[in-house]
């Protein structure tokens, strides 16, 4: 399987729950140490980009913060695979409790001769949930620099491997590898189900 480095990406904007998502306990733990659990089954680099490193100290990751700030999700992609120690680098968001390693695992085992590894539900990708290349380093720069935002923008200048619901059923047949938490619904919904897993 291809060495990978784990990037979770923990910076952005909680207005909705009125504190920052990545702490919101779900199965008595916070959603951050869910995802750092399984990081470090996937991956010997594990990285956060984030603003607010004070927050995030405890876990004692190695931190970086956004070389472009203000450049939203994209911007975050783009420092942590600049400071990435490894070619491939496997992206999550910070509210995103339910990853399946099962699922994290295939993705890895697709990655030869592929610049970006990205989950595809019908018409809805999940680049948030992805795994990217160096070889992005320089279209995504092209996107920032023309005011782009949206990390599948510099998608038409790589090469990306689709994983399409036929295959992720199979690993992940609920889907809630893809569950994340923004608003009080939701956080009520993760806690009951992970009272389930």
């Amino acid at each position: 399987m291809q060495v990978l480095s784990c990037i979770v990406l923990a910076g952005g904007r909680n207005t909705r729950l009125g504190m920052d998502k990545a702490f919101l306990e779900i199965g008595g733990q916070p959603i951050i140490e869910r995802i750092v659990e399984r990081m470090v089954k996937i991956g010997d680099d594990v990285l956060l980009v984030t603003n607010t490193p004070k927050q995030f100290a405890y876990l004692g990751l190695r931190m970086v913060g956004d070389v472009q700030p203000g450049q939203g999700a994209l911007g975050g992609l783009y420092s942590g695979l600049l400071a990435a120690r490894h070619e491939y680098s496997l992206v999550v968001a910070c509210d995103m409790p339910f990853l399946d390693l099962k699922l994290l695992r295939y993705m890895a085992l697709l990655t030869p001769g592929q610049d970006v590894v990205v989950p595809r539900m019908g018409d809805l990708l999940e680049p948030l949930h992805a795994i990217y290349s160096r070889a992005c380093l320089k279209p995504i720069e092209r996107v920032l620099a023309r005011g782009g935002r949206r990390i599948v923008e510099f998608f038409p200048e790589v090469r990306v491997r689709y994983v399409d619901q036929r295959e992720i059923d199979i690993l992940d047949p609920k889907h809630l590898s893809f569950f994340n938490v923004n608003t009080p619904a939701d956080l009520d919904l993760a806690r009951m189900l992970a009272r389930d897993r």
